[in-house]
């Protein structure tokens, strides 16, 4: 069973492709999106609501937004662990897929997984070490937009047309630009921002707050800022659905408040819509388009639900975008198109799939100018946005007569100095002598799952070699993948059955510490509820807890 997941930065969500569509599973709490945060309690592991309360209440022990960390060497210390962002999506992984096999009856040994379209080679080989860990085969990697698109034009169009869909979620920005047409969805050009999203957003109002009331946020201790964090949040959606909106919390002893409107907000995040604007800039001119030329314009992720994304894409292309797909499953319902697709769905025989590569690739070679040798220059070998897969071959020539050998460096970025691209890996040619004036062929060839192979052959021999880009520094090699497959097996993930309980003490534990005059009837309800669960009776655990949760929607 192939099932697609839309793995992002502040929400997931798993699915699986049927007969009439795209279906996606609800977790244990009965919900669709289930929060990317991960927390500790002991040798078990909290994943979602309950660990996204614990946020809260156990901010050392509890993580979020670790998505951005992927492709890196970053840890994250859990109480006395540390995790990698791979082993943190892992766990993420292995809570969706207990959700997919609860609903299959069967088990998920298959997956198909969205990724932002300008993620790296690292960070995109690090989500697939995420799945190798969660115990899954990842089939494919999908770029987000395409999978939105891949939904939308499967779904929602009849005839042909380009669509330019922007992807603001959580953590990331994406824009990709497909033509549809004849079951074809082709990609045209993708560009982004992988640091730009909701939580830059929230930022913002962050720092704004902290200002305005002279608090340092340096100084809030990890209890406060979770506090403040999480209300914030609540305030930027209430900001989302009305014209103002007013916080109130208590920090560092005080009762505070803050007051703002919606235009206010939007003054507020002007730095980072005008970052928004510079991708849509390059993917409109990388496909050689006009305004004019686009049939609609799709906005997907959470986060474009906040009107200043819809008026600046108004002001930019002169008319209204979509957004009648839901803005949170569009993705993850592309993945499961994508993966019907990979599982052979007779209802998608006549679906075509194309992607392109996101960075431009090539290596490093010099320029000699007069007498002087200038080295660190990048000579692009496949351009960013071409159609993949693809094979591009070009000469190289050593720089001096008798040289012995050739190193080929392999980079990627848009920078015309290598010093400012990512290095993914070399090649050391040894060059025959008397032979190696003639130069060497170097073959790059770039796959639609993101794997790269470089070959150089001597033109004079045909001696041929190979590297295939597989690691990158600060990637997990298969030997530590192993390791960390083996500690991430002791911890426990809590059934699936008790969560709604888990999730339900966490969310009573954290009102308790936001509700001071509350605080002797919560612990009450709290005692009342674990004697309920003490008394293994499934009836009478869920007549109490339909009432506790009811008491705490009342109070909240």
């Amino acid at each position: 069973m192939i099932v697609g997941i839309d793995l992002g930065t502040t929400h997931s969500l798993i699915g699986v492709h049927r007969p009439e569509g795209g279906e996606l599973f609800r977790n244990a709490h009965g919900d669709l999106l289930t929060p990317s945060v991960v927390s500790l309690d002991g040798d078990t592991v909290l994943v979602g609501k309950p660990a996204q309360d614990r946020l809260v209440t156990q901010p050392g022990l509890s993580v979020a937004t670790f998505k951005r960390l992927m492709g890196t060497p970053h840890e994250t210390r859990l109480g006395e662990r540390r995790f990698r962002a791979e082993e943190l999506s892992a766990l993420v992984l292995r809570s969706l897929l207990a959700d997919a096999e609860a609903a299959l009856g069967e088990k998920v040994t298959e997956a198909v997984i969205s990724v932002p379209a300008y993620f790296t080679d690292a960070q995109r080989k690090a989500t697939r070490s995420a799945g190798e860990l969660a115990g899954i085969k990842v089939e494919r990697l999908i770029n987000e937009p395409t999978a939105a698109a891949l939904a939308y034009g499967l779904r929602d169009r009849a005839g042909e047309g380009r669509v330019l869909v922007l992807d603001l979620g959580g953590g990331t920005f994406d824009v990709s630009i497909l033509e549809l047409f004849d079951g074809v969805v082709e990609v045209h050009a993708t560009a982004g921002d992988n640091f730009l999203g909701g939580e830059d957003f929230l930022e913002l109002l962050v720092k704004a707050f902290c200002a305005r009331h002279k608090i340092d946020p340096r100084r809030l201790t990890p209890h406060d800022t979770a506090v403040l964090r999480l209300r914030l949040e609540q305030f930027k959606r209430e900001l989302t659905d009305a014209r103002e909106a007013r916080v109130q919390l208590r920090l560092e002893s005080h009762d505070l408040e803050w007051e703002l409107d919606e235009p206010g907000f939007a003054q507020l995040s002007e730095p980072l819509l005008q970052r928004m604007r510079a991708p849509i800039e390059r993917a409109m001119r990388d496909a050689k388009l006009k305004p004019a030329d686009l049939d609609d314009i799709v906005l997907v992720g959470g986060a474009v639900r906040m009107p200043m994304v819809a008026r600046l894409v108004t002001r930019m292309f002169n008319r209204l975008p979509l957004r009648h797909i839901h803005p949170d499953q569009a993705i993850a319902l592309g993945a499961t198109v994508a993966a019907g697709l990979k599982d052979r769905a007779q209802s998608l025989e006549e679906v075509v799939l194309t992607d392109v590569c996101p960075y431009t690739l090539g290596t490093q070679i010099a320029h000699r100018v007069g007498n002087q040798v200038q080295t660190g220059y990048f000579h692009p070998i496949i351009p960013r946005n071409s159609v993949v897969p693809i094979s591009r071959e070009d000469q190289l020539f050593p720089l001096h007569e008798g040289q012995k050998q050739l190193l080929v460096d392999i980079y990627q970025g848009e920078s015309p100095m290598v010093e400012k691209n990512i290095k993914l890996g070399e090649i050391n040619v040894p060059l025959t002598p008397g032979k190696g004036t003639e130069g060497v062929l170097v073959r790059f060839t770039y796959d639609i799952n993101g794997l790269l192979q470089v070959e150089v052959t001597e033109a004079a021999t045909g001696q041929r070699h190979e590297l295939v880009i597989e690691q990158n520094p600060g990637l997990l090699d298969a030997a530590e993948i192993r390791e960390r497959l083996a500690r991430l097996q002791q911890l426990k993930v809590h059934p699936r059955e008790q969560q709604q309980n888990l999730a339900l003490i966490t969310r009573a534990e954290r009102i308790y510490e936001e509700l001071v005059d509350m605080r002797p009837t919560l612990q009450e309800w709290i005692a009342r509820f674990r004697n309920t669960l003490e008394s293994q009776d499934p009836a009478l655990i869920e007549q109490d807890r339909r009432q506790f949760n009811a008491a705490l929607d009342e109070l909240a």
